[in-house]
Order: structure tokens, then C-alpha cells, then sequence
């Protein structure tokens, strides 16, 4: 269908509507058109539209050699190896104006010559991350290795910590003196003998360190069935689940971070942080009960309780309650680095995040 053939049925369709009682604008919305579009159309007689076979040079456009004395300068000795934006300053020095710092761009571009132009490393747009959902625990796993300092001042032992993104559980933990992949392998070994993870049912999120991406983890990870995913370089945000559980473990005032003698000191301080935070902390992200609870499946009986003894209260004391009782409803979907869509917005709770349906 030419595009003569497809205005012309676009007309039809809106007289159609027109006729019927339809609001012209309206009708023009469905078919995504402007109505000055549609008016533009029934003024023209010739059917085209004139925007298409308009001709039109700019007045202030550089004739050919000033073009190319443009290219000749920014490509001379002096200038190659320096952008635009150094390139027009140093000219205006010498008393010359060639040409305004967006022009020489566009030349440049035009000219097939808008490469990287100076020594040092170009910068590289980073692809982001997929995006992960969990609906159940044991779908999405996030991991990260943390430092905790020693006694000896620039000696530090690592923390490897492995959390449910469903659950917010932590799923498996250790200590070591040294950043491995051989020990994150054999943590996660142990994680899928203890969850009894089957093939194809995780995938692990974790940044790009050495030991995330090393081959002994990989091929472990192609072993045991599971799924790796990265997230961007430097890129802390990526792996938001995984920075919130450490900012706790540190800054929680009752258990302060403190210097160790050795791997056995930190591991029981660490340990004393799991018993607490696996059965006694009320995570806010999933409605204030226990990471334990809600791995093993019993948050909803505890959220459906609470919810029982709100509309209670409501029910002996109406006059108390202007609005519905308070949410406790159980969070049944959590994403990790979600798509930015209208259905969907992330929100920050407590230092975690969660996504919510937007209003």
C-alpha cells in the first residue's frame, strides 16, 4: 500500500467515525495521528505532502571549501589529536573563526572521522543487566564477597555471602583469608546439596570481580545447572540485595563491625549476624517477618494472622480507622533490576528493593 493508498484510508476510517459521532481528536489518537496532520491532508488536492519534496539550504550553510579548509585544520599536525571543543578556543587565539564546535563535529561525523582522538581509553556504554524476577525461593540467588578488617592494618579476611532475592534468606556463607573462585565453587556446591537445587532452577547474580567470574566458578556453576548473571561494571546498583545485606551486617549498632586475629574470630562474629538476621530480624521488604519464615513458606498463615487481628480491631473500634487496615498482604514478586515501564515502578524500602505496580 503506497502512502497516497494509506492517507486515503486513514481519511475514510475518520470520516466513518466522524459520521457516527466520534470525537475527531479522539479517533485521531487510536490511529496515532495529529489532527493537523489530518486537516494539512484535506487542504492538499494533489494528494502529497508537500513536507516530503520541500527543498530547502540553509542560509548560513559552509559552501565546499570552507568545508574542506574545516576538515584540512581539525586533521592538521597541530590539531589532530585534540576534540572540537580544544580545537575552536586555540583557533579563536590566533584570531581565526572556522567554524562553531557542533559544526566541526557534524563535519567530522559526515566525514566518517568522529573516532576517539586522544591516548586514553574511550568510554564504553554498558549494556544493562537482564531482568530477574523471583516468584518463589530458590528461583534468584545474589552473592558478593565483602571485606572485614584484622588486626594487622592492610590485612583483611573476606566475607562470601549468598542471599535468596525471594526470601531475602541467606542461603550460605564463609569466611576465608584470600579472594577465590575454588571457594565460591565449593560454597555453591554446598548451597545446591543443602536447597536441593535441580538444574536450570537458579540464576546467580553477582558483579564482575575475579572470583565471580573465574573458571572454576563458571564451569561449577555449568556443572550444578545454574544460571550466572552479571551486573555492569562498577556498577554497585546492579547488585542492590547483595550491598543492602552487607550495609546491615556493618552498621547494625548491637553487633558493631570490629577487628579480627583471624578467620575463626570473624566467622563467629558473622555468625552471631546470620542467627539474628535469618530468625529474629523483621524484614521490611517482606512485610516485617523473618527471612527463615518466608524461605520455608510460612509468611503467609503469620501475615494472614496479623491481617485477622487488624480487621478485629477495625470491627470494635470502627470510629479509629478512616482509611483500610494496614497491608499485609504477601510480596509475590521480586525483581532485580526491572524494566522502567509505565506497569511497574521500583521502590526503595528499609535500604532494599522491591517493585510495585504503579498508580
Amino acid at each position: 500500500m503506497t502512502a497516497v493508498e494509506q492517507r486515503a484510508l486513514y481519511q475514510q476510517w475518520l470520516d466513518d467515525a466522524s459520521a457516527q459521532g466520534a470525537c475527531r481528536k479522539k479517533s485521531c489518537a487510536i490511529l496515532g495521528l495529529s489532527v493537523r496532520t489530518t486537516q494539512r491532508w484535506q487542504q492538499q488536492d494533489d494528494g502529497v505532502d508537500q513536507r516530503t519534496v520541500r527543498s530547502f539550504t540553509p542560509v548560513n550553510k559552509l559552501s565546499d571549501d570552507e568545508r574542506a579548509a574545516v576538515l584540512t585544520a581539525i586533521n592538521s599536525t597541530e590539531f589532530a589529536h585534540l576534540p572540537p571543543s580544544q580545537i575552536v578556543p586555540r583557533l579563536a587565539d590566533k584570531g581565526l573563526y572556522m567554524a562553531s564546535e557542533s559544526t566541526m563535529y557534524r563535519l567530522l561525523r559526515a566525514a566518517g572521522l568522529a573516532a576517539h582522538r586522544s591516548s586514553e581509553r574511550p568510554s564504553i556504554v554498558r549494556a544493562k543487566p537482564r531482568a530477574l524476577r523471583a516468584t518463589a525461593p530458590n528461583q534468584l540467588y545474589s552473592w558478593d564477597i565483602t571485606y572485614l578488617p584484622s588486626t594487622i592494618k592492610g590485612r583483611y579476611f573476606y566475607l562470601y555471602f549468598f542471599m535468596d532475592v525471594f526470601s531475602k534468606s541467606i542461603v550460605g556463607w564463609a569466611c576465608y583469608e584470600e579472594e577465590s573462585s575454588v571457594h565460591a565453587s565449593e560454597l555453591m556446591q554446598d548451597i545446591c546439596w543443602r536447597e536441593n537445587i535441580k538444574p536450570q532452577q537458579v540464576t546467580l547474580h553477582s558483579d564482575n570481580g575475579g572470583p565471580m567470574k573465574g573458571s572454576t566458578m563458571l564451569a561449577m556453576l555449568q556443572q550444578l545447572g545454574v544460571t550466572p548473571s552479571f551486573s555492569r561494571p562498577a556498577v554497585s546498583n546492579d547488585n542492590p540485595y547483595s550491598e543492602a545485606l552487607f550495609k546491615t551486617l556493618k552498621y547494625r549498632p548491637d553487633n558493631a563491625l570490629k577487628s579480627f586475629a583471624d578467620v575463626a574470630s570473624a566467622s563467629a562474629w558473622v555468625e552471631r549476624f546470620v542467627n539474628w538476621y535469618q530468625h529474629e530480624h523483621r524484614h521490611s521488604a517482606i512485610r516485617f517477618v523473618t527471612p527463615a519464615q518466608r524461605h520455608a513458606g510460612l509468611d503467609r498463615s503469620i501475615l494472614a494472622r496479623r491481617e485477622s487481628v487488624y480487621v478485629s480491631a477495625r470491627l470494635r473500634h470502627p470510629e479509629r480507622w478512616t482509611n483500610g487496615t494496614r497491608n499485609w498482604k504477601p510480596v509475590t514478586v521480586v525483581h532485580l533490576n526491572p524494566e522502567k515501564t509505565e506497569e511497574f515502578i521500583a521502590v526503595k524500602t528499609d535500604h532494599h528493593f522491591t517493585v510495585a505496580k504503579a498508580a
